[in-house]
């Protein structure tokens, strides 16, 4: 297990961007002249969900309900929020506005298919 002030971002950005590069990969092939367009719907709701959880995060945190450890990120915050935290949120929602995005392109090649 990594103990530096760099391990939260690591571990974040280790398992996640390899994650968030294949969403887009295949959105872009599925979508194709129409991907620009499904990314300006997709990520703009994405972003405001992660600020909305980031602002939840700064509340629990100024009231007690949990804190983060000395020592286990950079330093670096939003209000009390650790950056890689509001990094976490902001990443994790769109994760699952690109999946959505993926899934209803899913359902719509399967009906396709169904209807050949």
């Amino acid at each position: 297990m990594m103990e530096t002030k760099w391990a939260y971002l690591i571990h974040l950005l280790a398992w996640t961007l390899p994650v968030i590069a294949f969403q887009l990969v295949v959105l872009v092939r599925h979508y194709k002249e129409r991907s620009g367009a499904v990314l300006k719907a997709v990520l703009p709701p994405a972003f405001i969900l992660g600020l909305y959880l980031a602002v939840a995060d700064h509340l629990a945190i100024t009231t007690g309900i949990w804190n983060f450890g000395e020592g286990k990120h950079l330093g670096i915050y939003l209000g009390v929020v650790p950056l890689e935290e509001v990094l976490f949120f902001l990443i994790t929602s769109v994760l699952v506005s690109l999946g959505l995005a993926l899934f209803t392109a899913l359902v719509s090649l399967l009906g396709e298919a169904r209807a050949s």
